[in-house]
C-alpha cells in the first residue's frame, strides 16, 4: 500500500517519502481503517513517539498523521461497537504508524461513527483540533457563559474551531492571528481581532481564559491579560511565566470518542463549521505542509482516497 514515511528528524516535512509499505496488522481491539481523508501536524516530527516506540526503540521509517476519517475494513481479536463498512473518524495512537497512508491500525476506542451526510475531509479536520479546543476552553480553562476568551491563532485548525465553540456558550470572544484572518475570525464570532504584527495585544484588556497554540513571547505576554482567577491554557509548550493571580497549564489533547460524536453532531446542527483550507492528495503531502505552502485559515487535509475507494 502507498503510505507517507519519514527516516530524518531534521529533515522535516522536506524529508516526506512516498512509497510501498506493508499493510497494517490489526491487533487485539484495534480496527483497520480504509483512509479517505487525513490530517497532519508539522509538530508532531518533534515528538519523540514519532521516533521510536513506546519502550524507546528507533520504529523508522514512520508513517505521520493522527487524524483520519474512512471506512473500517478489518477488526482486530475482541474488538467492538464498530462494524466492518463503517464510517468513522478520529485519532491514530501517537506512538504508532499513522493516517498518511492507503490503510492504518487504530485502536477502535479512539474512533466515533462518522454520518453519511459528512464528508471525509471535515471527518479528518475535527478530530485534533476539535478535541484540543474543546479540551482547552472547557476541561482546562474553566470557560463558561459570561467570560471573554483570548484565542491566539483563531483562523487556525484549532482557533477556528475554538472560536465556535466558545461563542455557542455564550463567552466573549478575541481572536488574534495576521491581517490578513480578521474577516474570517469575526466572521466566526469573535467580538474583536487583534493583528498580532501590527496591534497592542495588551490593549484587549482583561480576560478570564487565553488558548494559546503560538508559544514564546506571546504565551509570556498573554499571562499579563488575565483576571484574577483566570487560566492560560497552552498545547505549544510548558509555561515559563506563571500568572501571579491564576494559573497556566500546558496539555496534550487525548482521545474521547464520546466528544468526538458530540462535535460531530454539533457540525450536522450546523452549530460548528471546521474550515477545511486546502485539500491535497497523498502524493503533495509534503507541499502541503512546506515552508512555500499557501497561508490558508482553517485545516490541511490530504486526500487519501474518494468515496468509492480509489486513490486520490
Amino acid at each position: 500500500m502507498q503510505a507517507i514515511t519519514v527516516r530524518d528528524r531534521e529533515a522535516g516535512v522536506g524529508g516526506f517519502v512516498v512509497g510501498e509499505v506493508p499493510y497494517p496488522h490489526a491487533a487485539e481491539n484495534d480496527v483497520v481503517v480504509r483512509v479517505h481523508a487525513a490530517g497532519f501536524t508539522p509538530g508532531e516530527l518533534a515528538w519523540p513517539a514519532t521516533w521510536t516506540d513506546r519502550a524507546g526503540r528507533d520504529r523508522t521509517p514512520s508513517v505521520p498523521g493522527h487524524e483520519l476519517s474512512g471506512v473500517v475494513v478489518e477488526l482486530g481479536f475482541g474488538t467492538t461497537g464498530l462494524t466492518v463498512g463503517q464510517r468513522v473518524f478520529g485519532l491514530c495512537d501517537w506512538a504508532r504508524d499513522g493516517s498518511l497512508a492507503e490503510y492504518t491500525a487504530v485502536e477502535a476506542r479512539n474512533l466515533a461513527p462518522l454520518a453519511a451526510d459528512l464528508d471525509h475531509s471535515v471527518g479528518a479536520a475535527l478530530p485534533i483540533s476539535g478535541l484540543t479546543a474543546w479540551q482547552g476552553l472547557f476541561d482546562h480553562g474553566g470557560l463558561r457563559a459570561g467570560q471573554s476568551v483570548l484565542i491566539h491563532g483563531a483562523a487556525g485548525g484549532v482557533g477556528s474551531i475554538a472560536v465556535q465553540l466558545a461563542r455557542e456558550v455564550g463567552a466573549r470572544v478575541i481572536g488574534t492571528g495576521r491581517a490578513a484572518d480578521r474577516e474570517v475570525v469575526l466572521g466566526l464570532g469573535a467580538e474583536v481581532f487583534v493583528d498580532l504584527a501590527a496591534e497592542s495585544l495588551e490593549g484587549v484588556g482583561e480576560v478570564d481564559v487565553v488558548l494559546d497554540v503560538i508559544g514564546g513571547e506571546v504565551l509570556a505576554r498573554s499571562t499579563a491579560l488575565l483576571r484574577a482567577g483566570g487560566t492560560v491554557v497552552t498545547v505549544a509548550m510548558p509555561p515559563v511565566v506563571q500568572p501571579e493571580n491564576g494559573r497556566a497549564v500546558f496539555f496534550v489533547v487525548e482521545p474521547d470518542r464520546v466528544r468526538l460524536a458530540e462535535l460531530a453532531r454539533w457540525v450536522r446542527e450546523g452549530r460548528l463549521k471546521p474550515i477545511v483550507g486546502e485539500v491535497r492528495p497523498l502524493a503533495e503531502a509534503a507541499a502541503a505542509f512546506g515552508p512555500d505552502r499557501r497561508r490558508i485559515p482553517g485545516k490541511t487535509i490530504i486526500r487519501v482516497a474518494d468515496e468509492g475507494g480509489q486513490r486520490s
